[in-house]
């Protein structure tokens, strides 16, 4: 199956940024979707926004570092739509903070999301994909996985291993899936500055202002990466601002 419409997707962090944009783009496009995420408000009002506008969106409620809501996200595109196409790994937390503060809560959080969720999904959809001979993962890391700045440390140290672990899975791929590798660099979401000090939530906040793209530059990159022909696997895309050193 090429083409984006008529294939049915499942995106994790769907509520909110690069996500929401993504699950945007996609039924824009005829993608049926099911939609991940823990915050059961926001979600239901992104199925509703795509819903009403005659889009395909199912919604279900999941934490990506519990492996049976992995699964439980799986067995939500097969019972309503009898199949998996691609899964978009897009959950992630942003909590940078420098090491002397200790922010070892912070840490676990981003291993826990970044590492365990990607592992979680890649366990709940792989099987499915081997059963049909066909899927596409699609992981989103960042800019941070090829070049670290403090203090950004930890969070670099995260997306680095989502950006080894798509390149393991993909060379494990073999001839009927794909797996794509999205690394966006300053993108203007609501992570931005989360959980760092008030000074540096603000400069990061205002830097965002100036130069971030928006989530839908990332939309549409996940877009082509899935739109591709059989047999054709668009296997990294890093996208950032111009302006971005």
């Amino acid at each position: 199956m090429s083409g984006v419409e008529g294939k049915v997707v499942a995106i994790t962090g769907a509520s909110s940024g690069i996500g929401a944009a993504t699950a945007t783009y996609l039924a824009e496009r005829g993608a049926r979707l099911v939609l991940g995420a823990r915050r059961e408000d926001r979600l239901h009002a992104v199925v509703g926004q795509i819903t009403a506008r005659g889009g395909s969106a199912v919604g279900a409620v999941i934490d990506v570092t519990r492996r049976e809501d992995l699964k439980r996200l799986t067995d939500v595109a097969l019972d309503r739509f009898g199949r998996l196409d691609v899964l978009v790994s897009n959950a992630g937390t942003m909590a940078v903070s420098p090491f002397d503060e200790l922010r070892q809560d912070d840490w676990d959080a981003m291993v826990a999301t970044h590492i365990t969720g990607l592992l979680n999904g890649i366990g709940a959809a792989l099987p499915v994909f081997r059963r049909q001979r066909s899927g596409q993962f699609v992981n989103i890391a960042s800019t941070a996985a090829y070049v670290v700045k403090s203090p950004q440390a930890v969070y670099a140290a995260t997306k680095t291993a989502v950006k080894v672990l798509t390149e393991g899975l993909r060379q494990e791929s073999g001839p009927h899936l794909r797996v794509t590798l999205v690394s966006p660099g300053f993108t203007n979401t609501e992570g931005v500055g989360k959980g760092a000090s008030p000074e540096a939530a603000e400069a990061a906040a205002r830097q965002r202002d100036e130069i971030a793209i928006p989530p839908s530059a990332i939309a549409s990159a996940i877009g082509y990466a899935i739109e591709q022909p059989v047999g054709t696997d668009i296997s990294e895309i890093v996208v950032r601002p111009t302006v971005q050193a």
